[in-house]
């Protein structure tokens, strides 16, 4: 049986789809634990990855991440750029 393929809404976006996302940094420089809503999260554009961290870098550095560094696909936009005060 072939199925069609799940309509935009309810499957998750491709990494083509959404090729901007944040490395998060523990205080070593290592990834970072976090909860999973702060995970994986991708982005359409850079400006969207930036007001995302830029709306919740107080939460994300209460979850333990020192630093962050924005990547476009594998290669570095910039960073690591620290979320201490």
């Amino acid at each position: 049986m072939n199925l069609p393929e799940q309509p935009a809404t309810f499957r998750q976006p491709t990494p083509t789809e959404r090729p901007w996302w944040w490395q998060l940094h523990d205080v070593l420089g290592g990834d970072a634990r976090v909860p999973e809503e702060y995970s994986d999260q991708r982005f359409a554009s850079q400006a969207d990855a930036e007001s995302w961290v830029g709306e919740i870098w107080a939460e994300l550095a209460a979850a333990g991440v020192d630093s962050v560094t924005l990547h476009e696909h594998d290669r570095v936009v910039y960073g690591p750029m620290s979320l201490r005060a």
